[in-house]
């Protein structure tokens, strides 16, 4: 059996791979050609041809394929486990002496190594490539430009106005009442150049405009104009600096730790970003699990019949996982369960239901 372990090995590996890859072609090329006809929608009434909506959705792609990995897994390993023991291979191979876990092994090992590329490989590049596509987007599209910057020194934001856009510096500030302290505002026109120069003690985010404190207007004149409360209109809510704040997709798996870090000192919840960081951590088991759901729902013998129903019954078990996990990362953001918790539990407790339910299939 020894002697036989490595070419098993790469035979169970070269099936579930080219299974794995299969399926990961098909949903991807799905996905792309919806979002090419959503892209196509948006763009009528723009100048943005065929050719920039293709674009797009290739440098949104790598993006979704981070949504559809487990998928393509728990699939793969079901199609690959049904398909020898379809063919009596895994009949052969336990006739030989081999346990289910002698087989596995390869698939697992694959899904291990396939949830670590995907968050130090895909992840920093998929960051990246949809970068670029919202900047393409802004440009093609007519998205309004607004973003959030945290940097070492404090917290930037950027709003578009009628003659152009403003930056908005702060060092601090708090999101339960959306205000700032020492705050600054730079205006520009549409070409760049700077017009003015707003500073003020405290600013509050109202409807339709900032609430500055203590303003002092700096303009065309030698001397600023003082104001003690100014108002500076905004087109910025609450849910659209927040939406900013979760733009998780667009933050390489490398940078959270130090972005963590900088948000605390701001004084910004990191909870989402640590739920997230801790959800990409736990890749490589989850999707270890898959294998393990697969194998529960594939390994029975033909012969007993209902394979399309345990089939069926594994995927509604994965769905649940996955909503499973929705769940659990809202309660690691809103802070009623500590962000590694509420990230691991879906991987392990579908690791462990695996792993139980196979190794009663195995001793009966």
């Amino acid at each position: 059996m020894r002697f036989y372990a490595p070419i098993l090995w790469r035979y169970v590996t070269r099936y579930f791979l080219l299974s794995f890859l299969t399926i990961l072609g098909v949903l991807l090329s799905i996905i792309y050609a919806l979002d090419m006809t959503e892209l196509l929608r948006r763009a009528a009434g723009y100048e943005a041809g065929v050719k920039e909506v293709a674009h797009m959705a290739l440098l949104k792609l790598p993006e979704v394929g981070q949504m559809v990995l487990p998928f393509a897994v728990l699939f793969g390993a079901i199609y690959s486990f049904w398909s020898l023991n379809r063919k009596s291979e895994l009949v052969i191979m336990r006739s030989a002496g081999m346990s289910a876990w002698h087989f596995l092994t390869p698939a697992i090992m694959i899904a291990c190594l396939i949830g670590v590329f995907s968050i130090t490989v895909l992840n920093p590049v998929s960051s990246v490539l949809l970068a670029k596509y919202i900047k393409l987007e802004e440009v093609h599209l007519q998205k309004k430009s607004r973003f959030v910057s945290l940097l070492q020194n404090g917290l930037w934001l950027r709003q578009n106005d009628p003659e152009g856009y403003a930056l908005i510096y702060s060092r601090h500030f708090e999101p339960k009442d959306w205000s700032m302290k020492k705050l600054i505002i730079f205006t520009f026109s549409e070409d760049d150049t700077l017009t003015s120069r707003i500073d003020g003690d405290t600013a509050k985010l109202e409807d339709g405009y900032w609430l500055i404190e203590n303003a002092a207007i700096h303009g065309d004149t030698p001397v600023p104009e003082i104001l003690p409360t100014y108002r500076y209109p905004t087109t910025l809510t609450a849910p659209d600096i927040e939406s900013s704040f979760s733009s998780l997709e667009t933050i390489s798996f490398w940078d959270i730790p130090e972005l963590a870090r900088k948000m605390e000192e701001t004084g910004v919840s990191s909870s989402r970003l640590k739920v997230h960081y801790q959800s990409l951590l736990s890749r490589p088991l989850f999707f270890l699990s898959m294998v393990l759901l697969a194998a529960t729902v594939s390994l029975r013998p033909v012969r007993q019949g209902g394979t399309a129903l345990l089939i069926g019954g594994g995927v509604a078990i994965a769905f649940l996982v996955f909503f499973l996990e929705t769940v659990l990362q809202a309660f690691g953001i809103s802070q009623k369960l500590p962000e590694g918790l509420a990230a691991w539990t879906p991987a392990i407790l579908t690791t462990l239901l695996g792993s139980a339910i196979l190794l009663s299939l195995e001793d009966g």
